[in-house]
């Protein structure tokens, strides 16, 4: 059985376990409470910063990280293409650019704008992480005009590890999102293994329920 610590990025490891059809449990990691008293989750992961895994001897780190684990160790699947496939390239790239240029830039977005002093809320560091988001949103358009999933064709890991950079900029970051996006959004959310992983991460259904996306 493989235990999942923690909702938030962990969303992308529900995701991709329910898309797969491989057993799990979520085990809430509450991060606002504090985790210096979560001995349990410290001593799995002593960084203090979710998500985590452990899975029989294994534990692993960043949500990226442990997808590429799981498909890598319980594949192959047609969520990860083959390194000879033609859409090989474009899904290691927005796989990795869902986190490193999306999600990354969007988390300092929204913190600026949520928990910064009134003054500082328009910084320098928030106008730097909000053109390093913009930059990189304007590839997931760009990819979007000529294929319906980011890999092409078929939906792919890639598509879980934007979905949640786009999600977080639009209800976290207060980042408006174009009609292409948003329609590919529509898209990723209708998947029954999408609805399923939501369900299981109550906490982060709620957050997003509360927050609607900037328009």
């Amino acid at each position: 059985m493989i235990t999942v610590f923690g909702e938030g990025r962990g969303f992308r490891v529900v995701w991709l376990l329910e898309e797969m059809g491989l057993p799990y449990r979520l085990r809430p990691v509450d991060l606002q409470a504090g985790v210096e008293n979560d001995d349990e989750f410290l001593s799995i992961n002593p960084a203090g910063i979710i998500p985590a895994i452990q899975d029989g001897d294994v534990t692993m780190v960043e949500s990226i990280a442990i997808m590429e684990y799981l498909m890598a160790r319980y594949g192959p699947t047609p969520l990860a293409p083959a390194p000879h496939d033609p859409a090989f390239p474009a899904y290691q790239q927005f796989l990795h650019l869902g986190e490193a240029g999306l999600a990354a830039s969007a988390y300092f977005v929204g913190g600026a704008r949520n928990f910064a002093p009134e003054a500082e809320r328009d910084n320098w560091s928030a106008r730097q992480a909000l053109s390093v988001f913009t930059s990189r949103l304007g590839l997931v358009t760009r990819q979007l005009e000529r294929t319906p999933y980011l890999a092409g064709d078929a939906f792919t890991a890639a598509d879980i590890s934007a979905h949640f950079g786009l999600e977080l900029a639009q209800r976290f970051g207060g980042v408006p999102l174009g009609e292409a996006e948003r329609a590919y959004l529509d898209r990723l959310n209708a998947r029954e293994a999408c609805k399923r992983a939501m369900d299981v991460c109550q906490a982060l259904k709620e957050a997003w329920a509360n927050t609607p996306p900037a328009r």
